[in-house]
C-alpha cells in the first residue's frame, strides 16, 4: 500500500514526538520552503499533548527576508487517515498528492504527483529492536511541485520547484546531526537530470554519558544507480564530517560509492528550537537555498580502483539542517 511510510504512528502515549515536513527549492524565483506539521506529547502526563503549524520560507537575493513562524494547536486538531493518507490540523492538509494551509499571514496551497517508492534511514532489526530513538522514513523522495505560497506582502507561484516529503517519530531527537535532501541535480554541463536524488542523515548519539557517532544512513538514486547504505555495518562505516555551515560524506552500497559535499552560508539559516518530549531542547539551523555537489563513483571488484561515473550538482537548491544541544551564538532564534 502506498502511502504506509506517512500512517500516524502515535497512539496517545506519552512521550512521544512525531514531524511530517516538506522542503523544496523553486528554481524560477531561487526560494526555498520548509513545512511541517507535528505533535509532542510530553513524557510528563500532567502536561497536554499539542500539535503544530510550521512554516518558513528564505530569498537567497534577500537573506535577511527570511521567516520561520510556528503556531502551536490543541491535540483535538490532529486527525488522520491512513488509506487513503492524509493529515489534519485544523484546516491545513497534508496527503500523498498536496499540501494546503496556514496560519496568520502564511499560506500555501501545493500539488504534486506522488513519487514512487518508499525509503527507511533505519534499519529494519534496529527499528523492531527499539534501539533508535527516531525512525525516520522518506515517503516521497522526489516531487516536483506546483502551486502558490505566501507569506507576508509576498505571494509566489512556483516555477519548477523540486524536493521531498519525509517522516519521522520517536522519543528523542539526537544529541546533534546534520540533515540534507536534493533532488533537483543537474550535470556540470548544467542538463538536468530529473529522477536523481539523494538524501542523508549524520546523527551523534548520548549512550551512557558519551557521545557516540557519527552513525550515517544514506539513501540516493542518480540515474539509473540506486545507494541504500544504511544497514548498521555501513551506516557506522560511511565517513561523516558535519559542521554548522556545511557536510561531506561518502556512503558505499554495492559497487557504487556516492560522495557528497554541502555548503549552507551561515546567512542563509534559519534557526528554530525544537522540543522533545523529556523536555529538553534542541537548535536547529536549516535552510532550504544550499549547494551540493555529487560524484558516483564504481568499481567492478572489491579490488579495483574506483572510477567516476557522473558529477551532479544543485547550486542553491538543496536542503539542508544542522542541529545541536546548545544554541548557536549570533544566529537568531526565529521559532523558540
Amino acid at each position: 500500500m502506498q502511502g504506509t511510510a506517512n500512517r500516524l504512528r502515535w497512539q496517545g502515549a506519552a512521550g512521544h514526538y512525531e514531524v511530517y515536513y516538506l522542503t523544496f527549492t523553486d528554481r524560477g524565483s531561487g526560494c526555498g520552503a520548509w513545512i511541517r506539521y507535528t505533535m509532542l506529547a510530553p513524557q510528563d502526563t500532567e502536561q497536554e499533548p499539542s500539535c503544530a503549524l510550521w512554516f518558513a520560507a528564505m530569498d537567497p537575493s534577500d537573506p535577511a527576508a527570511r521567516v520561520a513562524r510556528m503556531q502551536c494547536r490543541p491535540i483535538s486538531e490532529l486527525k488522520s487517515t491512513a488509506d487513503p493518507f492524509e493529515l489534519q490540523i485544523g484546516d491545513s492538509v497534508l496527503s500523498q498528492t498536496g499540501a494546503r494551509g496556514g496560519f496568520e499571514d502564511l499560506a500555501w496551497d501545493l500539488r504534486w504527483t506522488p513519487s514512487q517508492g518508499e525509503y527507511s534511514h533505519v534499519d529494519a532489526v534496529l527499528e523492531r529492536a527499539h534501539l533508535a530513538q527516531t525512525i525516520l522514513r522518506l515517503p516521497q523522495a522526489d516531487l516536483e511541485i506546483e502551486g502558490t505560497l505566501q507569506w507576508g506582502d509576498r505571494r509566489l507561484e512556483l516555477a519548477g520547484a523540486r524536493g521531498g516529503q519525509a517522516h519521522l517519530w520517536g522519543s528523542k531527537h539526537a544529541r546533534r546531526w546534520c540533515w540534507m535532501h536534493a533532488s533537483d541535480l543537474e550535470r556540470l554541463s548544467g542538463e538536468q537530470r530529473p529522477g536523481s536524488w539523494v538524501d542523508a542523515v549524520s546523527v551523534y548519539l548520548e549512550r551512557f554519558g558519551r557521545e557516540l557517532g557519527p552513525s550515517t544512513p544514506v539513501l540516493g538514486r542518480i540515474g539509473e544507480s540506486e545507494i541504500e547504505s544504511t544497514g548498521p555495518v555501513a551506516v557506522l562505516a560511511n565517513p561523516s564530517r558535519i559542521a554548522l555551515t556545511g557536510w561531506s560524506f561518502t556512503a558505499r552500497g554495492g559497487h557504487d560509492k556516492l560522495v557528497v559535499e554541502v555548503d549552507a552560508p551561515r546567512e542563509q539559516l534559519v534557526g528554530v528550537t525544537y522540543h522533545d518530549p523529556d523536555g529538553e531542547l534542541a537548535y536547529c539551523y536549516h535552510t532550504d537555498v544550499a549547494s551540493v555537489r555529487v560524484r558516483l563513483l564504481r568499481r567492478d571488484t572489491p579490488i579495483a580502483r574506483w572510477s567516476e561515473v557522473e558529477t551532479l550538482v544543485g547550486e542553491r537548491r538543496a536542503q539542508f539542517e544542522y542541529a545541536q544541544r546548545e544554541p548557536v551564538p549570533g544566529i537568531e532564534l526565529l521559532v523558540t
